[in-house]
């Protein structure tokens, strides 16, 4: 099940994730990062993504939701 996160849940999220220190979660990214500023793209590449529908499992560091939080428009997130 893939999750958009607007603010309000990204804040819940955290609050979960940080509850629980060796969460995982996969974050996929569903948007391109064509016309979108450098430090997005940036972003994105830092969470391990290249390509639309690829996919990765990380731990929930407070770093990666920062992360997320920043590209929520580009990527989904599951919890696994």
């Amino acid at each position: 099940m893939l999750i958009r996160l607007p603010s309000t849940v990204g804040l819940i999220l955290t609050k979960y994730l940080t509850d629980n220190q060796m969460a995982k979660i996969k974050i996929t990214q569903i948007k391109s990062v064509i016309d979108r500023s450098e430090r997005q793209k940036k972003t994105v590449q830092a969470l391990g993504l290249s390509k639309i529908n690829q996919s990765v499992e990380v731990e929930a560091t407070p770093q990666i939701i920062g992360m997320v939080r920043k590209v929520n428009h580009l990527v989904a997130v599951e919890s696994i």
